[in-house]
């Protein structure tokens, strides 16, 4: 297999991000792992529709430094902190959808309760609507390390699968290569979605 190919996917993946409007502006930051010590991350104030192979940067998991002195995403510590905390993840997707970002401020709990839909059979290991997901949410802050550090303190005591919400953010999320990251974010996009508008019916 080609050792470009994963890059390629996130590319192709990223134009679909991109044509959806769930990457504004130049907002949403996506990675791939390379091995076990690098990713390769999308640079900073880079439109995710129009994104190359030329667009994104090496990083190293373990500092979160970039080893070509480009400058890659504000949020690169979270990304890094996801090859760290789970060994198996392959790829990490951050949108700014408008699902994702009212629903993480309208939530005052710790984490968005899904509960009943058919759909979240389509993450992996999961197998019947009558299970409650659980995505946490996460107040924002300009502090990624901090931000990456209360994360990892969540991850050792809950489980943490799929993805999080940052409040008035967006979402982030990954999965063990492109095509998984990018079915976990299509899935959860629905669900927020179908999540919103039940709310929103409940109160009319």
């Amino acid at each position: 297999m080609s050792q470009s190919l994963p890059l390629d996917q996130l590319v192709a993946a990223c134009h679909w991000i991109g044509a959806k409007g769930w990457a504004p502006a130049t907002g949403g930051n996506m990675s791939v792992r390379r091995d076990e010590h690098v990713c390769l991350l999308s640079e900073s104030g880079k439109d995710k529709g129009t994104l190359t192979r030329d667009d994104f940067i090496e990083v190293d998991i373990a500092t979160s430094q970039s080893l070509s002195g480009r400058k890659p995403s504000a949020e690169t510590g979270l990304h890094t902190m996801i090859y760290r905390l789970f060994p198996e993840a392959g790829a990490v997707l951050h949108t700014h959808t408008v699902n994702a970002t009212v629903l993480s401020r309208v939530e005052q709990g710790a984490a968005l309760l899904l509960h009943g839909y058919e759909m979240q059979k389509s993450l992996s290991g999961q197998h019947t609507h009558l299970d409650t997901l659980a995505i946490p949410v996460f107040d924002n802050s300009q502090d990624i390390a901090a931000l990456a550090s209360e994360i990892e303190d969540y991850a050792a005591r809950f489980p943490l699968r799929y993805g999080f919400l940052l409040r008035g953010h967006g979402l982030t999320c990954w999965g063990r290569d492109v095509s998984e990251a990018r079915r976990h974010l299509e899935d959860l996009e629905f669900l927020f979605e179908c999540e919103r508008q039940r709310r929103l019916l409940e109160r009319a």
